[in-house]
């Protein structure tokens, strides 16, 4: 079994017994989640968590480009997953760039991304018709890069909610279009000669994303042919594990918005719906923590903008002509 970690046969019998006991190596009990910390930069453009000793850092930036041709009224949303040798061994790209660990770690991150995109993306989750600012022609592009900084287990859950949390705390620039051409400054008539204005922070308050809801992952690592599961395995509880999987629900409805099933054999339609039974009672703890985490981030950036002492900052222009081909 391909694993981040390598555990002797003792390892693993001593971890499943312990799991069948309703023990585990760091004193949880089989359902628990480790310890969730939070942490925003007041730009809103940084989110940080700490998933017991995983830690993942999400950046967002956002840019103004042509739509693609044929979605012309919606922004797109792109995401990366950088593995840092220093997050882990397993990811040291061996045998320059050619070896063993850099095929695991393009692997790796190519699956994390498609997770992170299935439940943030094509779930719903993200309005990208608010992200136009004129139709065909100019729409936001938020780059979403998603950095793990220590790998202690369970990066999926990790890298769904260090971009979930980074999203709904990001803030994008308020834009003004300044019609050239008789328009009324609407992007229902602008032109190809209008220009887009856009304002920093300090002159007019940036504006947040839209989101319908708020999805959020919960990860099984299964022992026994699915009989026994953990919630929120560390690394070498993964590496005992037989397989595993990821439910993804909406934190509101609890409506299922992705499923990952890794390695080991198939679950049982009872298995199964234990799975997703405790992922929706998980879900509701870890999605009070981030909206708790979110208000007190609110509040410290309201705090810091008002305490700025600063001279107005001029507006950026940009031609239409230059941000449209």
């Amino acid at each position: 079994k391909d694993s981040d970690v390598f555990i002797s046969n003792n390892d693993r019998d001593f971890i499943v017994k312990a799991l069948i006991d309703e023990c585990r190596l760091d004193g949880r009990k089989p359902y628990d989640f480790r310890k969730i910390g939070f942490k925003f930069s007041l730009d809103g453009s940084t989110a940080t968590i700490s998933l017991g000793n995983t830690r993942v850092m999400t950046v967002v930036t956002a840019s103004l480009e042509a739509p693609s041709v044929g979605r012309p009224m919606e922004g797109m949303a792109r995401f990366n997953v950088e593995l840092s040798p220093m997050a882990s061994p397993a990811f040291e790209p061996y045998g320059g760039g050619l070896g063993f660990g850099s095929r695991r770690q393009a692997d790796i991150s190519n699956e994390i991304v498609r997770v992170v995109e299935r439940v943030v993306k094509d779930s719903g989750a993200l309005d990208l018709e608010s992200l136009c600012v004129v139709s065909g022609r100019s729409v936001w592009i938020l780059r979403i890069d998603i950095h793990v900084l220590n790998h202690d287990g369970n990066l999926i859950d990790a890298c769904v909610l260090s971009a979930v949390a980074a999203l709904r705390s990001f803030r994008r620039p308020d834009v003004e279009i300044r019609p050239m051409g008789g328009g009324d400054g609407s992007a229902a008539t602008a032109s190809s000669n209008d220009e887009i204005i856009i304002h920093s922070p300090e002159v007019r308050e940036p504006h947040p994303l839209t989101m319908h809801h708020l999805p959020m992952s919960i990860t099984f690592a299964l022992y026994e042919d699915g009989n026994v599961v953990a919630v929120d395995p560390s690394v070498r509880e993964s590496a005992a594990a037989a397989g595993s999987c990821t439910v993804a629900m909406n934190a509101t409805s609890h409506d299922v918005c992705a499923i990952q099933k890794v390695e080991g054999g198939g679950l049982t339609a009872a298995q199964f719906g234990r799975c997703v039974r405790l992922a929706a009672a998980k879900i509701d703890a870890v999605a009070e923590q981030l909206m708790e985490a979110l208000a007190q981030h609110e509040v410290a950036r309201v705090q810091a903008r008002v305490r700025r002492h600063r001279a107005p900052t001029p507006s950026v222009t940009i031609s239409e002509a230059l941000v449209v081909p």
